[in-house]
């Protein structure tokens, strides 16, 4: 959604007599390095290209490192046994064959829309309700997953081994309207899955579509300190704001202890490098010193017959290479921060209390890569859970994180999204088809900002949405 609907001069006079009333801060200026999302690890790309791109202070040697990460990221791992061993071992189920598949250009996924081929960027995770049976199960990986089919459905096997169904969502609308009678139509997601291939699921399961999200900063998030985190969490909302951001706490498989979750739609996961070796675990079927053996259940005895690609198939060699690949992908520098629309629609999200969760700034600590520590960062996210109000819900528990809460995405890069992505899909299962959707599905603690942004005119509405295009 880009703009202008009419002149530039009557939208600044119109958004400058509005905030001349209104509650909160104004931005009639940009704010010292604003442009600059990644500290010194910035780049300066803004083409299909713009995420792939190495942290811009990484040196000439560390950047091949970067490119030997890439490669493992992104050509496809083939089936065992095979002449390529340093490759082999995908599946037996899986849901894609390399990392890019998913996170195509590094990018945002985008959900199954009609019945070619499969899922690919969008994957559906399963649990039941926990039971006192499940206790050790739910400390280690935060759900009850579902008997049959595991915690995540698998929609492409190897020969020889039937996949575990077919994903496909159909979609319900209704209308929003803002007071001064536009009109939006939101869509709700209906997910069906067909072609069981070993039988029907638990009459409990629960479901949860997610789409792969951007690889951008995450070292740069790995890096906040905790306790910089943890002083944005308010989970008995002492300071009455209706903003209860809660931590998640989960299992780090290393340490064997619990951890403050970073990443994952729900936070569910503690680091960088056990994200990783999670998505080559249950996405393609890959072991990990991590997580061994099979992702096939008992049942599926076909699955648990075929040939392994060594034990374990990833490398550690070849997880840390992934792993510093992940680490380091830059972050594009903001475009047009002193754009007089831009900041005005910037004083917008501020006064609609929008900053309460993406918070703007942090500085990052000591890290593991030099380049990566004590940078100022501009993600937007606290990295906490909130709940997001029922029309969000996927009412899956995962840890602490109910049915209801979300981890708040971060908002960096999120211009780019046409560009890098081809598409305009938000939201954790991208049923949102534009940022002024996605701002509108937010609900729960979130339901006062939207409420504030229905009262927007026109002239804000476009206001906001540049402020968005511009991180």
């Amino acid at each position: 959604m880009h703009l202008l609907s009419r002149p530039v001069t009557a939208l600044l006079t119109a958004l400058a007599l509005s905030a001349c009333d209104a509650n909160g801060p104004r931005f009639d200026e940009p704010e010292p390095g604003e442009a600059l999302s990644g500290g010194d690890a910035t780049v300066r790309k803004f083409d299909h290209n713009a995420f792939s791109m190495p942290s811009a202070n990484l040196d000439p040697v560390r950047r091949l490192d970067f490119s030997v990460g890439n490669s493992f990221f992104r050509n496809p791992w083939v089936i065992a046994p095979a002449s390529t061993t340093a490759r082999d071992g995908l599946g037996p189920l899986f849901n894609t064959n390399a990392c890019q598949s998913c996170h195509i250009k590094d990018g945002r996924g985008r959900p199954a829309e009609d019945e070619r081929g499969n899922a690919v960027s969008m994957l559906v995770r399963l649990s039941i309700p926990a039971a006192d049976e499940h206790a050790e199960v739910l400390r280690e990986r935060g759900i009850a997953p579902e008997p049959t089919y595991g915690g995540q459905l698998q929609d492409m096997a190897i020969p020889g081994v039937a996949p575990e169904g077919k994903v496909r969502l159909a979609y319900d609308t209704h209308i929003e309207r803002f007071a001064d009678g536009f009109e939006v139509e939101l869509r709700s997601p209906r997910l069906t899955i067909t072609n069981l291939g070993y039988g029907p699921m638990h009459p409990e399961t629960q479901f949860s579509v997610r789409v792969a999200p951007a690889m951008i900063g995450l070292g740069l998030l790995e890096a906040i300190p905790e306790s910089a985190i943890l002083a944005n969490a308010d989970p008995d909302d002492s300071n009455g704001n209706g903003i209860s951001g809660r931590p998640n706490r989960v299992f780090d498989q290393v340490t064997g202890e619990t951890s403050l979750g970073r990443f994952g739609w729900k936070a569910g996961q503690p680091n960088l490098n056990q994200q990783n070796a999670d998505a080559f675990f249950n996405d393609m079927g890959l072991s990990t010193s991590l997580f061994s053996g099979r992702s096939c259940t008992q049942v599926q005895t076909d699955c648990l017959a075929m040939p392994q690609g060594g034990e374990p198939e990833v490398s550690d060699n070849i997880l840390s290479m992934v792993l510093f690949y992940t680490r380091n992908l830059g972050v594009p520098a903001r475009r047009n921060v002193d754009n007089p629309t831009v900041l005005a629609g910037k004083t917008l999200f501020h006064q609609a209390g929008c900053q309460s969760c993406h918070v703007p700034k942090f500085t990052t600590g000591d890290a593991t890569e030099p380049e990566l520590a004590n940078q100022v960062i501009r993600p937007y996210t606290d990295l906490l859970l909130h709940d997001m109000g029922e029309g969000l819900a996927d009412n899956r528990p995962e840890f602490d994180a109910t049915g209801r809460e979300w981890r708040t995405p971060p908002l960096w890069g999120i211009g780019l999204t046409q560009t890098v992505s081809d598409h305009t899909q938000f939201l954790h299962d991208g049923r949102a088809r534009n940022l002024l959707e996605a701002v509108l599905w937010h609900g729960g603690e979130a339901e006062p900002a939207k409420r504030a942004v229905l009262e927007f005119d026109s002239a804000e509405r476009s206001a906001l949405l540049a402020f968005l295009e511009s991180l």
